[in-house]
């Protein structure tokens, strides 16, 4: 007791014979230690959340996924087992073949839309943002206004008017209604594309006109080099856009011979009496890899050209 006495005399001792510039950095030291902990709280809740929300978000796929390699019989199985015993990976091989279509010729139609719409949006809605982006003339900003509020407008209300235009001059049935209109430019992608452009400094294009530069070879020898990040994106949305696109292709086409893959992955209800889901899971997993390996393999050049433009979320 005595000896405890004294050990706390002494240390109360130390504690007197301190300095005032000593208490004032053990002061800082614990405020530095609260706010690390502070912060690797922040951190900590910060990944749960986004781990939860990546999870909900992956959630569909992963259930899509274990449908497709389930028998019949475990499809509406309670509970629902994730990992089913076995897993039937004929289910794929029936998904294309069990409705007897051309899903190669399906396949071909869907890569050729998609390309060629690709392509067109890409060159048209570049060569628009540019001249709002750095070309000077009367009106520029009320008409880049009026380009904007053409995204307002719904889908549904131009498909009609589209439609007729579309008859009247013999295009129905054909691929040109899912392909020339996005040669003329989309607005979202203008959009990105003005916004990525006015990030891009103004004196490299002084310094061409001075070289003897036309807008045209400014636009095409230095605005696109550095632009890839914004054109990879606007490629991207433009692809998934087209590969699962339902509505236009069932509005403008009529012969199979004709089908994209996404009036073939329709077909499966309006064929089957009791669609088969395991089936339609399968075969929607097919359709889904090609946008997955696009996606792993430019998602640096997407993430890249969201961040720079600011939309994000």
């Amino acid at each position: 007791m005595d000896r405890s006495r004294s050990f706390s005399s002494a240390r109360v001792g130390q504690e007197h014979m301190r300095q005032p510039g000593q208490w004032g950095v053990i002061g800082i030291g614990r405020a530095f230690a609260s706010r690390r902990r502070f912060e690797l709280l922040r951190h900590a809740i910060t990944y749960l959340l986004l781990c939860t929300l990546g999870f909900a978000m992956l959630l569909p796929f992963l259930w899509m996924v274990s449908t497709a390699l389930k028998p019949d019989a475990l499809v509406f199985s309670i509970p629902p087992k994730w990992f089913p015993r076995p897993w039937v990976w004929r289910n794929f091989i029936d998904a294309m073949t069990i409705l007897g279509h051309p899903v190669h010729l399906y396949a071909r139609n869907t890569v050729i839309i998609a390309v060629l719409g690709v392509v067109g949006v890409a060159i048209s809605s570049s060569l628009v943002a540019f001249g709002f982006a750095r070309l000077e003339f009367p009106g520029r900003d009320t008409l880049f206004l009026l380009v904007l509020s053409t995204m307002m407008l719904p889908r549904f209300i131009t498909i009609v008017p589209q439609f007729i235009l579309f008859q009247k001059m013999g295009w129905l049935d054909t691929f040109k209604p899912l392909i020339v209109p996005y040669w003329f430019g989309a607005p979202f992608h203008i959009f990105l594309l003005r916004q990525f452009f006015l990030a891009i400094p103004a004196e490299l294009d002084d310094a061409a006109r001075v070289d003897g530069a036309s807008s045209f070879r400014i636009y095409l020898r230095i605005i696109l080099p550095l632009s890839k990040p914004a054109l990879a994106t606007v490629a991207i949305f433009a692809f998934v856009y087209h590969w699962n696109d339902l509505l236009e292709p069932l509005i403008f086409l009529s012969s199979q011979n004709n089908w994209t893959l996404a009036l073939f992955l329709a077909s499966f209800q309006g064929y089957m009496m009791e669609p088969r889901w395991n089936l339609l899971m399968a075969a929607s997993t097919i359709l889904t890899l090609p946008v997955l390996i696009l996606f792993f393999f430019a998602q640096r050049l997407f993430i890249g050209g969201i961040t720079v433009t600011g939309i994000k979320g």
